[in-house]
C-alpha cells in the first residue's frame, strides 16, 4: 500500500516522520494531541496525514498509507527493465462473500484455510484487521474483524505462521516505543497475548518498520527497514531478515548479503516467503513516484537457504495497480490486491 506522499509510499500504516527539532523520544510523549487533515502532498490532493503535535508545535507528521492507496491517489512506477517470466497464468478474481470493503495485504494461512486482510488505509475509515474462511480457491466467506488486535489507530499487514503465532503493523505506540511491529496468538477469530515483538525496530526515530512476513516456520521474519528525514519524502524503503530468539527476534547480521539481489535505491516492500524459505515475493516502486506510477511484483528464488535471493524476474500476467502478494500452500498459487475502479479487490495466479 503504498501512497505518492512526495516520492516515498508506505504499507500497511501511517508514516511518521521527525523533523530535526525533536531532540528526545520524551519530548515526544508529551501532551501529544491529534488532528486528521487533508494534506495537498500529491496532485490529487487526497493524501491525509496526521498532524502530531506537541506545545512547542508540530515535530512529526504521520502520513496515513498502505502501498499506494488512499482515496483513488495513484502511485507510479517506472523500474528499470527487469527480465520477465512467463510461469503464471492468467489471473482470476477471488471474491469474499459478506464482505464489500477494500481488500489490501491479504495472507492466506499456512494451512490454506484462513484469508487475513486490512481494510482500506484512508479516513474516515478506521483500518483494522479482518479475516475469512476458504470456500474455493477463489471464494472465501467473511467472518469479521479480530478481535483482540484492533484499537482506533491503524492496524494492518497480518501474517502468521504454522503454530498460530500472529503478526502485524501497528501505529498505536510508536511515538513512546518506536515500535510498529506486534505478535499475538490466533484462535477462532481472536488474538490473545499482543505485545511487540522485541528486537526489529532500531528504536530510531525517523526509522519506522512496516511490512512483516513470518515464515512457515515461525522461525525468521522478513520486514522493511524505512528511513525518513525531516520532509515528507522517505529516504529508503529496504528488505530486512531477522530470526527468533528466546527473547524476541535479532537481525541476521549477513540480511544485506541475502538481499543484496533484492533492495536497490527503488521502494522494496511488501515480503510474501514460500514455505521452504526458497522463493520470495516482493513489491516495487521505483522513484520518482508520480501520478501514473504503478507497483510491480517480483519474484526471486535460491538453491538453499543460507544463499542469497537471485537477481528477480517481473511475473508478466500480474498487471496494472497491484501489490502485497501472498502464497498458497500448494506453493504454486499467488494472491494479491489490485486497484480497479477505485476499489482493492483479490486476485489469484497459478503456475502453468
Amino acid at each position: 500500500m503504498f501512497q505518492p506522499v512526495g516520492q516515498r509510499p508506505d504499507r500497511g500504516l501511517r508514516r511518521i516522520y521527525d523533523s530535526p527539532e525533536t531532540t528526545s523520544n520524551s519530548d515526544k510523549s508529551e501532551n501529544l494531541y491529534y488532528n486528521l487533515n487533508q494534506a495537498p502532498c500529491c496532485t490529487c490532493s487526497k493524501c491525509l496525514y496526521l498532524w502530531v503535535m506537541t506545545k512547542q508545535g508540530i515535530y512529526s507528521i504521520i502520513f496515513i498509507t498502505a502501498i499506494v492507496i488512499l482515496l483513488g491517489c495513484k502511485t507510479a512506477n517506472t523500474p528499470e527493465p527487469l527480465p520477465v517470466t512467463q510461469a503464471f497464468g492468467p489471473p482470476t478474481p477471488v471474491q469474499v462473500t459478506g464482505y464489500s470493503g477494500h481488500i489490501m495485504e491479504p495472507f492466506i494461512s499456512r494451512d490454506g484455510s484462513l484469508l487475513f486482510f486490512n481494510n482500506l488505509n484512508a479516513a474516515p475509515e478506521n483500518t483494522n484487521l479482518h479475516w475469512a474462511t476458504k470456500t474455493n480457491d477463489s471464494m472465501f466467506a467473511y467472518q469479521g474483524e479480530i478481535f483482540g488486535v484492533n484499537t482506533p489507530e491503524l492496524e494492518g499487514v497480518p501474517t502468521m505462521d504454522t503454530m498460530g503465532n500472529f503478526y502485524f503493523v501497528s501505529i498505536r505506540s510508536y511515538t513512546t516505543t518506536l515500535s510498529t511491529i506486534y505478535q499475538g496468538r490466533f484462535n477462532n477469530g481472536v488474538v490473545t497475548d499482543v505485545r511487540i515483538a522485541d528486537g526489529l525496530s532500531l528504536l530510531q526515530p525517523g526509522q519506522l518498520n512496516f511490512d512483516v512476513e513470518i515464515s512457515a516456520d515461525g522461525q525468521t521474519v522478513y520486514f522493511v527497514d524505512g528511513t525518513f528525514g525531516s520532509g515528507p519524502v522517505p529516504l529508503t524503503s529496504d528488505l530486512v531478515m531477522a530470526r527468533k530468539t528466546n527473547t524476541g527476534f535479532e537481525r541476521l547480521p549477513n540480511s544485506a548479503a541475502l538481499m543484496q539481489n533484492i533492495n536497490t535505491d527503488a521502494l522494496e516492500y511488501a515480503a510474501c516467503i514460500s514455505a521452504d524459505q526458497l522463493e520470495f515475493y516482493f513489491t516495487r516502486l521505483s522513484l520518482p513516484v508520480t501520478a501514473s506510477s504503478e507497483p510491480i511484483i517480483l519474484r526471486s528464488s535460491r538453491a538453499h537457504v543460507n544463499e542469497p535471493f537471485g537477481p528477480p524476474v517481473r511475473i508478466a500476467t500480474i498487471t496494472g495497480f497491484v501489490e502485497a502478494t501472498t502464497i498458497a500452500p500448494d506453493q504454486r498459487s499467488l494472491y494479491y490486491h489490485k486497484k480497479e475502479n477505485g476499489q482493492h479487490v483479490l486476485y489469484r495466479v497459478s503456475k502453468r
